[in-house]
Order: structure tokens, then sequence, then C-alpha cells
């Protein structure tokens, strides 16, 4: 039995530090109506007060679900916030993207960090992340897109463990009983996408990275070869994801 209380008092003492070493007082969170970026923003709201806010960024292609569900945190927390359309950004490029998802949805993602800079620009705050560890580890995320900002509290939490935190902090139902969706284009789906839940995939994530088993065991033990096989393959893929760009060296003589 994880003990939230304590990983939750834990977090807000990171978001309170680091802003502290950042010369800041205020947090910007960008809140999709999903349970990563609810459960940001609760973490946000208790440890900075008034001196946070969310940003509602809706597209042409959001569920009914994306804005309705950020309204029922901002309402049970006493969350300030401010809507921000993009699809206005978006349809201005989309014409040079012939209908793909993929590019729309990750420009859109790009879009909305370029937003959420921007309002962090101007009330001289942090952006804090919303990526937990299994979409990290996975490459599941927009590089320059959903995937940066200045800090992040959930970095090291699995998907699937935020459902009994989300329970802990009082996320409503609504949020916590519908399928996990980067809302990218309509109907998208993250486990639809990758082929598997997230409870299948962070228990070999955690045998994989945390424990050291081999991929050779997991195999022996029974474990979903398939499974095994896309994981490895997308942590080795997207691992230039969670790095900074590379530099060359040079020799000056």
């Amino acid at each position: 039995m994880m003990e939230w209380k304590n990983i939750k008092e834990q977090l807000i003492v990171f978001l309170k530090d680091e802003v502290k070493k950042a010369g800041l007082q205020r947090v910007t969170v960008g809140l999709s109506g999903g349970l990563d970026s609810a459960i940001v923003a609760i973490l946000s709201k208790e440890a900075f007060g008034a001196n946070m806010s969310c940003v509602l960024m809706p597209s042409h292609y959001s569920s009914e679900g994306s804005v309705s569900h950020a309204l029922e945190i901002c309402k049970k927390f006493d969350i300030d916030y401010e809507i921000v359309e993009i699809a206005p950004m978006v349809e201005a490029h989309e014409k040079f993207m012939n209908g793909d998802k993929l590019r729309i949805g990750n420009f859109s993602a790009r879009m909305r960090m370029s937003v959420l800079y921007d309002v962090s620009a101007r009330d001289k705050s942090l952006v804090v992340g919303t990526s937990n560890k299994s979409e990290i580890l996975l490459g599941y995320g927009t590089i320059f897109g959903d995937v940066a900002c200045a800090i992040n509290p959930i970095g090291e939490m699995y998907k699937s463990d935020e459902y009994e935190f989300g329970k802990f902090l009082g996320v409503p139902e609504s949020i916590l009983g519908k399928r996990p969706s980067a809302d990218l284009w309509e109907g998208q789906s993250d486990e639809d996408e990758l082929g598997y839940s997230y409870k299948q995939m962070d228990e070999v994530l955690k045998k994989l990275v945390d424990e050291g088993v081999s991929t050779d065991e997991l195999k022996s033990n029974g474990v979903d070869k398939e499974l095994i096989d896309m994981i490895n393959y997308r942590m080795k893929a997207n691992a230039f994801k969670g790095k900074l760009p590379t530099i060359a060296k040079i020799k000056w003589s």
C-alpha cells in the first residue's frame, strides 16, 4: 500500500523548492481534463494557493469532456483558469499537413506548449509538466510539446499508480473513469495506440526499469513477448526525447 500522504507532501515540497530556486512565486499548468494534469493542478494549488493558474486549450479535435472535466477540477479546488482556443493556430497550418493525424496531433501539442510558455512569460511563472513515468519511458509524448516543462512532479509516477493517488487527492470520478487520451484528435486513445493497457505495460516497465529483470527472464516467465519487444523498442527509439539537444564538441586549437 502506497503512503500517498507522504508522497503528496514530498511533491509539494519539491514544487515549492524548485520555484523558489528559480526566483519565482507562480506556476502555470495546462489542464486537459485528464488524470495527469488534474493531479498536477491539485498539487500546484495546494503548494501555491492563488499563485497558480491553469490554461485550458481546446482545439476543434478536442473531446467533449476536455473542457467540462477541466472546469470540474477548477471549480472543486477553486483554481483560477483561462481558456485559450488553439483551433485557429492549428487550422492556419493544417492545410500543409495533408490530413496526417500524427502530424496534426504533434503540432497541436506544440501549439499548446507555446501558449503555456507565453502565459508563463506574462505571469512570471514556471510551467509545470504533466507527463507520467510510463509516458516518459515509452516516449509517448511530443518533444517540445507536452513533454516540455520547467519542472515535473509526477515524472517518477507510473500511470497505473496515478488512479489510486488521484482518488486520494479527490479527483472526480468523471476523470478517474475515463479512457487515457492525449486528446490530439477525435476518438484518440493512448491504450488503443499502444496496443496494451497501462496496467499491462507498467507491470513490465517496473520489472525492466525498477527491478532490473532481464528481457530473457521475463519471456521465460511467460510474459507476452510482443509486449516486451514493443516496450524495449519504444524505450530505445524514443530515448532522445528525454535528452537536451546534442551540441558538437569543437577543438579550437
